[in-house]
């Protein structure tokens, strides 16, 4: 484990060396962008699908978005003609409730939280085979991604204080849970939290994942892992960091709080600029408050966040240092096909978001 300061203490040299960076990251965009973009300030909300589904994993995937959710339900929604197609996996053991889902150029991947941990893939004439099954106490796995068509990996909480972290090699067909001589010592009672399919994130062979205390780390694909303190409040089980993104292997964001306390914004922000080595808190508390999850807008140059939740919608155009209220409508993750239109999920239904 790798511990580099106090996780609720900076000092100024921190936070001056952070707006510096800032200051200094706007200038450099500003001298190279040849159309200025213009910031949000507004947007529409479109249902596409609607039913009573708790929503929390989507991805695009061509010109379709796929979903998981519970009640076992899976399936895609069509962009251009807005068909939706739904279908439902069912296990001897129960319904399965999915909130993490992936893909590779060939394949889809859908996640079940709670044991028995059921992980599918698509197999011959669309059905879905099974391809790894995990039980136990304390079971519970989060989210996942794939570096490549051949290499993925899924994240959960941890089981006799040990991280749950499997990854695949061979395009999905296996899976292998990490032995716990290979990962950091958890600390009592670190976990992760199922909220939104984005508490991992892959930029080339480096890979992060927020617990509910830390940033696990991994530059080489999952074989060796380092852990790095946040400042982002996580005394409470129901505290910590809920989802990060990275728009370079640098410059990341992580975002979250306290869903049972969604009104409190302070160290629930921060940002790092080091590859998440060590973290600044930003907009300690201001806007905006508990999120689910965050992401970076598409050609933005990195200024430009967007950060929402069962609170309403939030957006930054620099880089975090402040942000403004969009909507108050409830989501809980979001995908962005370009640098204006996204798709959101949450309660009872799929939304195209445009962003104005």
């Amino acid at each position: 484990m790798v511990f580099t300061r106090n996780p609720f203490t900076f000092d100024k040299l921190s936070t001056m060396r952070y707006f510096c960076f800032v200051l200094l990251l706007l200038a450099m965009i500003s001298c190279v962008d040849k159309k200025e973009r213009r910031p949000f300030s507004s947007v529409e909300i479109e249902t596409l699908y609607s039913d009573s589904l708790s929503i929390r994993a989507i991805e695009i995937i061509g010109n379709s978005l796929a979903f998981a959710a519970n009640k076992g339900t899976f399936g895609t929604v069509e962009f251009t003609t807005g068909k939706v197609r739904s279908n439902i996996e069912k296990h001897h053991t129960g319904i399965p409730e999915f909130r993490a889902i992936a893909h590779t150029s060939t394949d889809f991947f859908m996640l079940s939280v709670g044991s028995p941990a059921l992980l599918y893939k698509t197999g011959e004439g669309g059905n879905m085979d099974l391809v790894y099954r995990e039980e136990g106490d304390g079971v519970f796995y989060d989210a996942m991604t794939f570096w490549n068509d051949k290499e993925g990996i899924a994240a959960g909480d941890t089981v006799d204080g040990c991280f749950s972290i499997i990854i695949t090699r061979d395009g999905g067909h296996t899976w292998h849970k990490l032995s716990c001589d290979k990962l950091p010592e958890a600390i009592e009672g670190e976990g992760a939290f199922a909220a939104s399919n984005t508490n991992i994130k892959v930029v080339g062979d480096k890979t992060w994942i927020a617990t509910t205390k830390r940033i696990l780390f991994s530059s080489d694909k999952g074989t060796t892992w380092e852990a790095f303190e946040t400042p982002i409040l996580n005394i409470a089980g129901t505290e910590g960091i809920y989802s990060i993104d990275f728009w370079t292997e640098y410059l990341g964001i992580a975002i979250g709080g306290d869903y049972t306390k969604p009104e409190g914004n302070t160290a629930n922000k921060a940002i790092t600029i080091d590859g998440g080595k060590t973290w600044t808190l930003i907009a300690d508390g201001q806007e905006p408050s508990y999120k689910s999850c965050v992401r970076f807008v598409p050609n933005s140059a990195g200024k430009e966040l967007i950060a929402l939740g069962f609170t309403g919608i939030s957006y930054s155009s620099d880089i975090g240092k402040s942000w403004t209220a969009l909507s108050d409508e409830s989501f809980y993750t979001i995908r962005f096909l370009n640098d204006s239109i996204a798709y959101a999920a949450g309660k009872n239904r799929i939304s195209k978001l445009t962003f104005k």
